[in-house]
């Protein structure tokens, strides 16, 4: 669905206040590389993931996701009062219940007449979020949305760490568990916006979305554990990603010179060299972050947008692409018109 009413009228990053290397982890973990022959530098060498940030002990995915919120409606100008939809997307949840939005709607504040829940999507929700709330701001339904997300990967490093340091675990477990120590910590929150209401804002175009369900096994996690077939992730997911950019390119007219940004989901670095390499795209067009902050699931591509705009490198008019794949295997491309 195109959008002709959207635009983004707030948009904010917070990083996690801690880092923790490859190297530290490597260390940890040299016991059971020695006794499996495994001399590569698998996080730094193989994924690119030199570093990644995690929080303060006790920090919830709700406290990360509060701290963007307040932030990004410090950027809009917007009261918490104003916010008609409230849509919390992170893997990271406090509960199974009650949702995560509705304990980031209590903490800010948020007004009775607010619609508020959760979207799970793997590393894909945020744009979801983003989708849905446009939606209901092309319709009419609300002047203001909020999207929030706030993810903590305290609780999967501590006890991956764990089992990987075990003196029974298996070369196979530990090419199992491999990308579950290649997550980060980090939050984003953007709200959106009837357009006339913000006229010089950035507009949110829409985009599109394919799905390949049939490989909904080849990641799979949970709060303390995730298990993934990386290989065929990343074969699976840019077949389905070629699918999506080709409908894209025709729902919104992209060629691939005319975009000026690539806003990447954040993985590693083989699956940034497979997108780049199989649409064609100038590296240069392309910021990444995932070799000092890691994979922060949905959190990424807001972080990314955010951290252009930071640095000075949006300038207006600049069209540019949101391109993410979800575990399950779904896929979004969608345009921003800054």
């Amino acid at each position: 669905m195109p959008f002709q009413n959207v635009s983004i009228a707030g948009l904010a990053h917070v990083d996690a206040p801690h880092t923790l290397t490859s190297k530290e982890i490597n260390e940890r973990l040299q016991p059971t590389l020695d006794r499996l022959g495994i001399r590569a530098d698998m996080l730094g060498d193989v994924a690119g993931i030199h570093a990644r940030r995690l929080w303060d002990q006790g920090t919830q995915a709700s406290d990360a996701a509060t701290l963007a919120g307040r932030k990004a409606l410090e950027d809009a100008g917007v009261g918490a009062d104003r916010i008609g939809l409230l849509v919390n997307t992170s893997v990271s949840r406090d509960y199974l219940e009650p949702s995560t939005a509705s304990i980031v709607s209590g903490n800010l504040g948020i007004g009775e007449d607010c619609v508020t829940f959760d979207i799970a999507n793997a590393c894909l929700a945020f744009i979801n979020g983003m989708d849905v709330a446009a939606r209901m701001i092309e319709r009419g339904d609300i002047d203001y949305a909020l999207i929030v997300d706030g993810e903590s990967s305290n609780l999967v490093y501590e006890k991956t760490l764990e089992r990987m340091s075990a003196p029974d675990v298996t070369a196979q477990q530990l090419r199992d568990e491999f990308a579950a120590l290649t997550t980060g910590s980090g939050a984003a929150a953007m709200v959106l916006a009837r357009a006339e209401l913000v006229p010089d804002a950035p507009r949110y175009k829409g985009g599109v979305t394919r799905a390949a369900n049939q490989w909904n096994k080849l990641c799979v996690g949970n709060l303390d554990r995730m298990v993934t077939d990386t290989r065929l992730l990343l074969i699976e997911g840019i077949k389905l990603a070629t699918k999506t950019f080709e409908a894209t390119r025709i729902a919104l007219g992209w060629a691939v010179d005319e975009i000026d940004q690539f806003v990447i989901h954040q993985v590693s670095q083989p699956h940034t060299n497979a997108f780049i390499k199989a649409f064609g795209i100038d590296p240069k067009k392309v910021m990444t972050i995932f070799g000092e902050h890691g994979n922060v699931g949905p959190a990424s591509v807001p972080i990314v947008l955010s951290k252009l705009r930071q640095l000075g490198k949006l300038k207006k008019g600049d069209r540019v692409a949101l391109m993410g794949i979800g575990s399950g295997l779904n896929c979004t491309m969608a345009e921003v018109v800054w």
